[in-house]
Parts: C-alpha cells; sequence; structure tokens
C-alpha cells in the first residue's frame, strides 16, 4: 500500500481558540448547573442555579456545535459558494488574500488553465488558523495537484506588492477583520481596488465588518453587492461583498 497516495489536505480549524473557549465554557456551565443545589445561597444573595448555568451552557455547546460543523463541512460548501460568485473562464490571474492553509486558493487553481495563475497572500498566523504555515499551505497545493499554478506570498494585506491592475479575481474569506487597525483595513482594501484590473471582481467573505469593506469599495469607485448562503453551514454567518471594477 502507498502510504503518500492516502494522506489528504488538511485545512486547520479557524480560530482553534475559538472553538475549544465554546466547548470549556459550555461544559463548565453545564457540570455547575448539574452538580449545584437547585438553589445556591451566596450571603444575602440567592442563587437560581439551574436556568442561571444551563441556558448559558446550551447555548455556548450549540454555538460550539455549529461552529465545528463550519470547521468541518461547511466551510467547504462556503468555498464552492464563493468561487461560484465568478464565472470563470479558465485563464484568469488570481489572488487570494489571506489564503491560510490553502482551501480557497487549491479551489481557484482548479478552475483554471494552463493560461491562469493563483498566488495566495498571508502572514500565516498560527491564531487565526491552526497549524498555519507557508510550508502546511504548499503541502495541501501540491496534495490537491495544484502546486504548478500557484505561488504564495508572506506579505501583509495591508502591503501588497504587487502592480497596479495584475488580478482578475480577488478573493478572500475569513482574513480581513484579522487586521485589526482601521487604517490597515482601509489600506488593504485600497490595494484590493488598485490590484484588480478593469472590470475585475473582488469577493470578499467576514463575519464581521463587510460594511465596512463595502463602503471602502464603492468610496474607491467599484460597484458592489452583498450576498448570503447557508446559515446553518457558516457560523458565525458568512457575508459576502461582491464588488466589481468598472471598465
Amino acid at each position: 500500500m502507498n502510504h503518500s497516495a492516502a494522506v489528504k489536505p488538511d485545512y486547520g480549524i479557524d480560530a482553534p481558540a475559538v472553538l475549544r473557549n465554546l466547548f470549556l465554557f459550555g461544559g463548565l456551565c453545564l457540570v455547575l448547573g448539574i452538580v449545584l443545589p437547585p438553589v445556591l445561597h451566596l450571603g444575602p444573595v440567592k442563587l437560581i442555579t439551574r436556568p442561571t448555568f444551563l441556558w448559558p451552557a446550551f447555548f455556548l455547546l450549540l454555538e460550539g456545535c455549529l461552529y465545528l460543523l463550519y470547521v468541518k463541512v461547511g466551510k467547504f460548501h462556503h468555498r464552492d459558494f464563493i468561487l461560484s460568485l465568478h464565472n470563470w473562464r479558465g485563464d484568469e490571474q488570481i489572488l487570494d488574500v489571506g489564503c491560510g492553509r490553502g482551501l480557497l486558493l487549491a479551489g481557484a487553481a482548479k478552475r483554471l488553465n494552463a493560461g491562469g495563475h493563483a498566488t495566495g497572500i498571508d502572514i500565516w498566523s498560527a491564531e487565526d488558523l491552526s497549524g498555519n504555515a507557508e510550508a502546511a499551505t504548499q503541502q495541501n497545493l501540491e496534495l490537491e495537484g495544484v502546486a504548478a499554478r500557484c505561488t504564495l506570498v508572506s506579505q501583509s494585506a495591508a502591503e501588497m506588492p504587487f502592480p497596479d491592475a495584475s488580478f482578475d479575481v480577488v478573493v478572500s474569506n475569513l482574513c480581513l477583520h484579522n487586521i485589526y487597525e482601521k487604517s490597515a483595513r482601509m489600506a488593504a482594501l485600497g490595494h484590493i481596488a488598485r490590484v484588480l484590473r478593469p472590470g475585475g471582481v473582488a469577493v470578499l467573505s467576514d463575519y464581521k465588518k463587510t460594511g465596512e469593506y463595502a463602503s471602502e469599495l464603492r468610496r474607491l469607485g467599484l460597484q458592489v453587492e452583498k450576498k448570503r448562503k447557508g446559515m446553518l453551514t457558516t457560523f458565525p454567518p458568512l457575508v459576502v461583498v461582491v464588488a466589481q471594477k468598472p471598465l
């Protein structure tokens, strides 16, 4: 048996500390709600323990399960939804902003022919994705059979080195909100608009600050709309900003 053939791409766990904390605190609340007496007297305070701990346990564990569903299943469906928002020719130049371990990058590269190329840019933060590293991304691209059509660039999205009008399509999922300073986020959005070719499209997915992205891209002259899909398979619910650069 060829063991190397059994190796599959590993796209990691998004925000692993968040997933851990949902189950950790949810489990703690559940245990407290079960083992504590129904009424707990803390000096003059009377604490009704069952609803006080069991309701938070229910919501935290439910959110943990929904998030785990996204990590294991939902993000693959969401990748396909993001990529379906562009009519592929096959010869596009693609940029994935915050490519992580290459899920979206590999998916885009598979839609390209010999004339197309996909570039991923990231700083590979392990806080945002488990096992996040350029080497792990390269391995996934090789396992997916698309490494020859991909280039990885280790650089902040706020400092993109690419020339103007370099890309037909820019994609991004759960990246830009991790740029905590607003001025740096605006710089990243400015670069996205700058490197798009006339007629090109940016498809940016996130769970917050999408209104900010849309407003800034409109200010930069792009035509913008928002789309949603898969409220159960994307947790937290993700909004996709689709912005086209005028010809």
